[in-house]
């Protein structure tokens, strides 16, 4: 893997240094492996939802966290005493940690299990002092 030089991006652009150092801890990320598998839907215009397969899991074996924008989701399965002879075992039911990382002002709203498919519920929720504003010329908005 080859390394990125982020430098000119600290000297070209004022107030972006949040960007480019997550641009920087990305690359430094290992790659994550393939299991489960998900997909990722645009609902709406600031809507979204995860869907992972987790075949095998009991809601009590998965946990879902959320730190600083980072998702992540721990699916832990519990280790039966029951010997099981497989003739063929198609269905991993192995331990896994995925995470994601979530835009500015994501926020999970909810989880839910059906069918051996997880799915999370997101929203991008833009506080009003962060939304768009027109100015208008001539006016003074440092008056009250």
């Amino acid at each position: 893997m080859r390394n990125l030089d982020l430098s000119p991006l600290y000297r070209s652009f004022i107030g972006f240094d949040h960007l480019a150092s997550m641009i920087d801890a990305a690359s430094r990320n290992e790659k994550q492996p393939g299991y489960p598998p998900y997909n990722i839907e645009l609902l709406g215009e600031d809507k979204y939802r995860i869907t992972m397969a987790v075949a095998g899991f009991e809601q009590s074996e998965l946990e879902i966290h959320v730190e600083e924008n980072t998702l992540q989701v721990t699916g832990n399965k519990i280790e039966k005493d029951e010997e099981r002879k497989f003739l063929h075992k198609g269905i991993s039911e192995r331990n896994f940690e995925r995470k994601f990382q979530l835009g500015d002002h994501v926020k999970v709203l909810s989880a839910d299990l059906k069918n051996g498919l997880l799915h999370i519920e997101l929203e991008r929720v833009i506080p009003e002092a962060k939304k768009p504003r027109k100015i208008e010329i001539g006016s003074n908005l440092l008056e009250g």
